[in-house]
């Protein structure tokens, strides 16, 4: 058992390093993260597959309640990491992790559902149209779950989402096993295939193309966790790809914390349910976070889930501007504020581990995700 010291740095196990010129940029923090690495795979049952799919979670416990609740243990916390690895064939593995420091490191600061409204006052979501938009960076790295959430495009495989949406805590939901991912490619007039437009061959609206998904990898801290309140913590998944999807992918980054972000505001797209085949992005102010969750009144609606938060901000070292995410948009909370109730639309926070923890499952060598 690791002391607390060490547990404490697993946590936290960031340099937030800012500039100090007076004309300030926000930039990208630089972080050391610790190494998750595989300790050993056990076969599992096949699952049965029989879990609706529920497009949003809730939760009762708000700011407040995690913010008081006491830190897990270092072998939680590995268990936590730990992971289910589902095969397009059925076939069902968990990994057990071991967590690993190679630096030293500074730090870094640490209800009930009554209504399903995720619309804070005028809807301040914008449907994106046209392929001019809609094919381009950044918007082009969103993608749509056939379970019916969204994802986002990690790698030139790799697609990054809730965990809600291909697993409730229990069971897988129907149709994981065969899930696809959809890409949003123009329908031409003429009916001829593929992505390229000519002026004899104008595009006269957009279709989705699907590709299968391989395998998809999922916390045991959202299948263990889901009845209670450390579930939210864990709410996202990893899958990947059959095959290469082609498009400029968005990369992941550690969440700085809020007071950083440029201007405090976040940024996503997804496929809402109340706009059937929109892309719709918004952005807001975040309004709480806790190590593990940023709380934001961004308008959002169930198939919103699994949307990539991200920021852009200064990158020092490539001397550019660069957008990564930082989180995965996760559902709507009600929570009871001193006896008001509050409305939040949560996110779940790239923290140094889960970073490491995703950065593995996409990259396969520790070595490549030492920087956040």
């Amino acid at each position: 058992m690791a002391g607390l010291s060490t547990l404490i740095f697993l946590l936290c196990a960031a340099k937030d390093v800012m500039p100090s010129s007076s004309h300030w940029k926000p930039t990208w923090p630089s972080y050391r993260v610790p190494v998750i690495l595989p300790q050993s795979t056990l076969n599992l049952d096949k699952p049965q597959f029989d879990a609706e799919a529920r497009l949003e979670v809730v939760s009762p416990c708000g700011p407040a309640c995690h913010k008081s609740s006491p830190l897990p243990t270092y072998e939680e916390v590995k268990n936590y990491l730990s992971y289910e690895t589902l095969y397009a064939n059925g076939s069902l593995t968990e990994t057990e992790v071991g967590i690993y420091i190679l630096s030293n490191s500074g730090d870094e600061s640490r209800g009930k559902s009554r209504t399903k409204r995720q619309i804070y006052g005028y809807d301040s979501r914008f449907s994106i149209f046209g392929k001019d938009f809609l094919l381009n960076y950044p918007f082009s790295t969103s993608v749509k779950l056939s379970t019916g959430c969204t994802g986002t495009l990690v790698a030139e495989k790799h697609v990054l989402t809730a965990a809600h949406c291909i697993h409730d805590g229990k069971s897988y939901v129907k149709g994981a096993q065969k899930l696809r991912v959809g890409f949003l490619k123009p329908k031409l007039k003429d009916g001829s295939k593929g992505a390229n437009i000519t002026n004899s061959a104008m595009p006269e609206k957009m279709k989705f193309q699907w590709i299968r998904v391989k395998r998809t990898h999922v916390p045991k801290g959202w299948i263990k966790g889901n009845a209670n309140d450390i579930g939210m913590d864990y709410d996202y998944a990893l899958l990947e790809l059959k095959k290469p999807h082609k498009r400029k992918f968005m990369k992941i980054g550690v969440s700085p914390p809020a007071r950083h972000l440029p201007g405090g505001r976040i940024h996503f797209s997804g496929y809402d349910n109340d706009r059937p085949g929109n892309l719709v992005y918004r952005f807001c102010d975040v309004k709480d976070e806790t190590y593990d969750l940023l709380y934001q009144q961004c308008d959002a609606q169930p198939g919103a889930s699994g949307s990539g938060v991200y920021v852009r901000m200064w990158k020092r070292q490539n001397h550019k501007w660069e957008r990564k995410i930082i989180g995965i948009f996760s559902g709507h909370q009600w929570v009871d504020m001193n006896g008001t109730p509050q409305d939040f639309n949560v996110a779940v926070r790239i923290t140094p581990l889960k970073y490491a923890q995703i950065c593995y499952w996409i990259k396969g060598n520790y070595l490549d995700c030492r920087e956040g």
